[in-house]
């Protein structure tokens, strides 16, 4: 029977040094491989991305149909890379699809919000309440419309504040667009005195609306009394703009019916009480305010 032979230590250490460095060789081209991939990816899922936009821009895509898509099939083609540069190393995909499944079951039930956000994005998008530039009120805020996200909507404030709301407290509340028609109705209330001429104030009011080019000539402006008030009568003045004209109009009429009823003496109460003394005692009998 003949003896068992025993390996050299110095033969076994160097059989395995010469194992690691094929070892390490192969993973340190593979991990080179997978770099290539995400990079070269990441680089042609860019590329890709701008070719979306600008094809969607020559046919005048709404901008907000044009962001959601583009940001969804960006991140889409993104996890594909990534997945593809993942197995190069060596990982297996299968098994950590599966696990990537679970986890995401798990993230989503608890980011139920920001799926609710994601969806409530969708139906922007397929309803579109409101434009890229459109002035809105929702939520409790208001703004014109910069960006529709996957998750939020960002808004830009009159004092160049940046709003970010999210989508689900959005479609989840009252949306009031103030740019979906191209015309708007200025609503301004006028108090005069009950001793002015009311034929006098209507017709000087007219002559204000009618100087006024950005005031529209159909509808016609209404310039009724609305109420007699407790110190005044009050006058509804009611003309017609293009939307992009409303807030200016609005200021500069609103100084010229002051300034003409200073010049033909037309009067604007203030609020006032009636005091009469009766036995000694201050009774107020008649209260007037405006």
């Amino acid at each position: 029977m003949n003896d068992l032979e025993i390996p050299d230590p110095a033969t076994i250490w160097a059989n395995l040094l010469v194992k690691l460095q094929t070892v390490g060789f192969e993973l340190a081209l593979n991990v080179l491989a997978g770099l290539a991939i995400f990079l070269i990816g990441r680089a042609l899922v860019g590329l890709i991305d701008k070719g979306i936009r600008r094809v969607m821009r020559a046919r005048a895509v709404d901008p907000i149909l044009e962001s959601f898509i583009a940001t969804f099939v960006y991140w889409a083609l993104l996890a594909f890379v990534i997945i593809a540069a993942i197995s190069k190393v060596g990982i297996q995909t299968a098994s950590l699809i599966a696990v990537l499944g679970a986890a995401g079951l798990a993230v989503g039930l608890a980011l139920q919000g920001s799926l609710a956000n994601f969806a409530a994005g969708v139906l922007i998008v397929i309803f579109r309440p409101y434009r890229v530039g459109d002035w809105v009120e929702a939520a409790g805020v208001s703004g014109s419309v910069v960006q529709v996200q996957l998750l939020t909507t960002v808004l830009k404030s009159a004092d160049n504040k940046q709003i970010v709301v999210p989508n689900g407290q959005i479609m989840n509340s009252i949306i009031t667009n103030y740019s979906a028609h191209p015309t708007r109705r200025i609503d301004m209330l006028v108090g005069v005195s009950y001793d002015d001429d009311i034929e006098t104030v209507r017709s000087t009011i007219r002559e204000l609306v009618e100087a006024d080019e950005r005031i529209l000539a159909e509808p016609a402006c209404q310039i009724v009394v609305a109420e007699l008030g407790e110190s005044s009568v009050d006058i509804n003045v009611r003309p017609w703009v293009d939307t992009d004209n409303y807030w200016p109009v609005k200021f500069d009429l609103t100084e010229k019916i002051k300034t003409r009823f200073d010049e033909v003496g037309i009067s604007i109460p203030f609020p006032q009480r009636d005091i009469h003394i009766v036995a000694g005692e201050a009774k107020d009998v008649e209260a007037r305010s405006t």
